[in-house]
C-alpha cells in the first residue's frame, strides 16, 4: 500500500514538473519571438517623436478669453502665423483663439521648423482680438532647439505684455549657426513687424 501511494505521488510530482517546465519553455519562446517586434516598436516611436528642430511656443493665461497670435520667421523665409500657417521651414501647428471653439483649457500656440537654417530668426506676439480696457495679457515665449531626436534644449525664455488690440511685439530676434547653436550677442528684442510683412 505504501509503495503504491509513493508511486502515485512520484508520478503526480513528475507530471507537475513536466507541465511547469513546458509552461516555462512556452513563455521563454514567446518572449524570444516578441523581442524583434518590441525593438522595432521602440525604434519607430523614436522616429515619430514630435517634429521640429526649432520649436517656438507661446502661452498666455488660460482664463483669459483673448486671441493672441504667434508669428515667426526663419532666415530668408516668409513669416508664418494664423493666415499663413506654412512656409519653407516653419509650420504653425496650433492657432489658439483663446476660449472660443477650444476643446482644451490651455491658451497655447506652437511653431516647428524643418531643419535649422543658419541665420536670424524672429518670434513676435500679436494681440489680434479686442482687449478689455485696463487689461494686460502676459505672454510667455519659449524657444527650444532640437539637434537630435532626444535633445530638445530650451535656449530662450521671456515674457511680453500686451495692452491693446493689434499690438505686435518682438519677443526675440536671434541667430543660430548651421549646428543649431545660439550665436553669442545675437539676441535682441529690436522690433520688426511680421503681421504686416505677410499681408
Amino acid at each position: 500500500m505504501w509503495e503504491v501511494d509513493e508511486l502515485e505521488s512520484d508520478t503526480t510530482g513528475t507530471v507537475f514538473r513536466d507541465v511547469l517546465m513546458l509552461a516555462l519553455v512556452g513563455f521563454v519562446a514567446m518572449v524570444i519571438m516578441l523581442l524583434p517586434h518590441l525593438s522595432k516598436t521602440e525604434q519607430e516611436s523614436q522616429d515619430h517623436r514630435a517634429p521640429g528642430n526649432v520649436v517656438i511656443e507661446m502661452h498666455w493665461p488660460n482664463d483669459l478669453p483673448v486671441d493672441v497670435d504667434l508669428w515667426v520667421q526663419a532666415p530668408g523665409d516668409v513669416p508664418v502665423g494664423f493666415f499663413n500657417q506654412h512656409s519653407h521651414y516653419f509650420s504653425l501647428l496650433r492657432d489658439d483663439l483663446g476660449l472660443e471653439a477650444d476643446p482644451t483649457d490651455r491658451n497655447y500656440e506652437v511653431c516647428y521648423s524643418r531643419g535649422i537654417p543658419a541665420g536670424e530668426y524672429i518670434a513676435n506676439v500679436h494681440m489680434y482680438g479686442p482687449l478689455p480696457a485696463g487689461m494686460t495679457v502676459a505672454v510667455t515665449v519659449v524657444i527650444s532647439v532640437r539637434q537630435k531626436y532626444d535633445d530638445l534644449r530650451q535656449v530662450l525664455h521671456t515674457k511680453v505684455e500686451l495692452t491693446r488690440r493689434n499690438q505686435e511685439e518682438t519677443a526675440f530676434r536671434f541667430k543660430l549657426d548651421e549646428r543649431g547653436e545660439l550665436l553669442p550677442g545675437s539676441v535682441t528684442t529690436l522690433r520688426r513687424r511680421l503681421v504686416t510683412a505677410s499681408s
